[in-house]
């Protein structure tokens, strides 16, 4: 399957389960229209593949090597390992890592978990949904700490709200995206869209972060 039959089965996926219409509030404490719950589509075993090969067809088109994928737990983590298991089809074996929020409260007190201390490994920060990029920045930032080189930083949907410019410009950290949330909601104001549930109002406190 070529690429572009892959990015339009996985849009096709993200606009069923995923995006939703209502209002929201967003952990940036923006209001928004439009939501995007991106762990119900890749936590589907039906996306899995087609994350994988979307991502490593990007990764190859950007030139990078990664030895390791890793990001800010929990968005990232199903994405790192569909990229990882998807990898050996191409027999690149790329391993993936998750970076906790917090360092553990006992033993080696780390933030990066799946990776040996002291790695020096060439890396790819991986997120699902960017807003102003405050996970990735994080997730950047603890990868670097540790001492792993980071190419780049991926994320399946981008909101254009600052992500870009935040990560590349405070860390000089190249971004990129798989989808804009423009090329996803752009189906919804066709009379060809099907018509999403709409949810009320919620709180950033009860809903993930769109960072």
């Amino acid at each position: 399957m070529d690429s572009s039959q892959d990015r339009e089965q996985l849009k096709r996926l993200l606009t069923r389960f995923s995006v939703r219409t209502g209002e929201f509030v967003l952990v940036s404490g923006k209001r928004s229209t439009v939501y995007v719950d991106a762990k119900l589509t890749t936590c589907r075993a039906a996306a899995m593949p087609l994350i994988g090969r979307l991502f490593l067809d990007k990764i190859a088109e950007l030139g990078w090597q990664p030895a390791a994928v890793g990001g800010l737990t929990m968005g990232a983590d199903p994405i790192c390992l569909s990229i990882a298991r998807e990898s050996l089809e191409r027999g690149l074996e790329i391993d993936c890592f998750l970076v906790r929020k917090e360092s553990k409260k006992h033993g080696t007190m780390k933030f990066i978990e799946g990776l040996a201390p002291d790695s020096r490994l060439d890396v790819v920060i991986i997120d699902d949904v960017c807003t102003s990029g405050g996970s990735t920045k994080i997730a950047i930032q603890h990868a670097r700490e540790e001492g792993l080189r980071v190419l780049g930083a991926i994320c399946l949907v981008d909101r254009e709200e600052g992500a870009r410019k935040a990560i590349e410009h405070e860390l000089a950290c190249p971004f990129a995206r798989i989808f804009t949330l423009s090329e996803l909601t752009e189906p919804l104001e066709s009379h060809a869209a099907p018509a999403l549930p709409r949810y009320p109002a919620r709180a950033a406190s009860t809903e993930p972060p769109q960072s």
